[in-house]
């Protein structure tokens, strides 16, 4: 075929399709079951609005006055875009103070991140707890069920015996137990036999080396008659003696002389096995990732409040996270689904509360996500108004909020994301690498009111009469007279 021809056959076809952009109705044609649409001259011109995806704050100016050192970090704290909503000012202050003297005072402060598929495979919480521990100090990988469900790469996990599992969330395989889930939503019941559990530190160079170090292992259990547990050091070959469960909810202990990085754990007698926690020795923090996949995050109050809240005693939890909303977003289509999604949370927020009272929690709602209207792929239009519902309900309910929609960019951001390799072409999760970037960012966002809350008490140790509320007032008062500077000036 000539080069002439060919290019009549598609000045015809581009004529043709031109003409089908001003014929073909704009709510589109119906033939059967299948509805067809056209795009519009308008909607090719038309390009979504979308935000800037890079989130990363300014650096702090060199030699920054502590006055305005203050007020720059409350800029960031209070309207950044990795920001957390609070439900009073200072909330974080008891447990920077916490997480602080861990070490000194040989604590190790938890932080339990439970949440949807989004974090799967230790993602996100991976690099929380990088930055937690390499500024605060502590190690191991955490809280790991008894029983492998989800892989995770920061440990590799082996189990043998007859094990029910029991979960509040999950397939029909899982069994429920009328509220006897434990500290992971799930757990599994050993009746009368043994079980061994062995886990090993991975050895990818992604797992942070402080997720390496195994010194410190608990068994919480529900122990239902005659539970014994044995604990081997598989590096140094060396094992404990065998240890009897208190009857009811407890924890039983082992340490290692030295660092190992892996351990068996053998089991046998009656009980439910909650957990197992795989800590460093000397203090610290520990970051427990805690998967729930298929959860819209309404599973909390299906378990039983004191059997969670003796499970919770036998741990020294300074911050609950909550990373939930994502499975719900495509059922939610109006006002009162986001009210009746929204209450239920509330009443989640409220039952983690009572059950675990020292803790502070922090809600994280969910991602952007796509989809696609007419043709284009555009964010669900349920997320902008149920994320600001959330973060009403969390503050309502006494816990922070840190929104993932706004540390992406905001609306339409996820197709940038995924153009960029950081998400999925699902349009919905987060790839390895976008997890990873956003670990960063919650790191950051954390990392931010630390500093801030340093500077407020480092203002309080010079200044024990003016408070730093003096300060945001005196910020406030130069920002005003700027403007009124600059109005004069506009006058002349």
């Amino acid at each position: 075929m000539k080069a002439r021809t060919i290019l009549l056959v598609f000045a015809i076809v581009i004529v043709a399709l031109w003409g089908l952009t001003f014929l073909f109705p704009r709510d589109g044609i119906t033939i059967g079951n299948l509805h067809l649409r056209f795009p519009t001259l308008h909607s090719l011109a038309e390009t979504p609005t979308t935000a800037d995806i890079d989130v990363t704050p300014d650096s702090v100016p060199g030699q920054m006055k502590l006055e305005d050192s203050i007020t720059f970090y409350h800029k960031l704290v209070d309207s950044g875009a990795i920001r957390f909503w609070l439900p009073e000012p200072h909330y974080f202050d008891a447990f920077w103070q916490a997480v602080e003297h861990a070490v000194a005072n040989n604590r190790t402060v938890r932080i339990m991140h439970y949440g949807d598929s989004q974090i799967e495979m230790d993602h996100i919480s991976s690099r929380l707890r990088a930055y937690m521990q390499s500024t605060y100090g502590g190690g191991g990988p955490g809280m790991l069920p008894f029983k492998t469900i989800t892989p995770t790469m920061t440990v590799r996990q082996s189990n043998n015996g007859d094990l029910v599992h029991l979960a509040s969330f999950g397939d029909s395989l899982a069994i429920r137990s009328r509220g006897n889930y434990g500290l992971m939503m799930q757990s599994f019941r050993l009746e009368g036999g043994s079980a061994t559990v062995t886990v090993k530190s991975a050895s990818s160079n992604r797992v942070d080396d402080a997720a390496k170090r195994f010194e410190h292992v608990r068994l919480v259990a529900n122990n239902h008659g005659g539970l014994v547990a044995d604990f081997t050091d598989l590096k140094n070959k060396r094992n404990s003696q065998k240890q009897k469960a208190p009857k009811g909810v407890g924890a039983l202990v082992w340490h290692t002389d030295t660092v190992t990085n892996g351990i068996r754990l053998s089991v046998s007698g009656s009980a439910d096995l909650y957990a197992i926690t795989v800590d460093a020795g000397n203090g610290g923090v520990a970051v427990d990732n805690i998967p729930m996949r298929g959860c819209s995050g309404q599973q909390f109050t299906l378990v039983n409040e004191d059997l969670l809240s003796a499970a919770y005693a036998t741990l020294d939890v300074g911050l609950i996270i909550l990373q939930f909303g994502g499975n719900s977003v495509p059922y939610i289509r109006d006002s009162a689904a986001i009210s009746t999604y929204c209450r239920s949370i509330g009443k989640q927020i409220a039952h983690v509360r009572r059950c675990c009272p020292n803790a502070k929690l922090l809600f994280i709602g969910p991602s952007d996500m796509s989809k696609r209207i007419r043709g284009q792929l555009q964010t669900y239009p349920i997320i902008p108004p149920l994320i600001d519902s959330l973060i009403a309900t969390a503050t309502a309910n006494g816990a922070a909020y840190w929104s993932i929609y706004h540390a992406m960019g905001g609306l339409n951001t996820m197709p940038q994301w995924t153009r960029q390799g950081l998400a999925g072409n699902d349009y919905i999760h987060f790839s390895q690498k976008g997890a990873d970037k956003m670990g960063d960012l919650l790191a950051e966002a954390f990392d931010n009111s630390h500093k801030l809350y340093t500077l407020e008490q480092r203002w309080e140790q010079l200044h024990p009469k003016k408070t730093t509320t003096v300060v945001k007032k005196q910020a406030s008062k130069k920002n005003r007279k700027a403007r009124r500077s600059r109005r004069k000036g506009g006058r002349r």
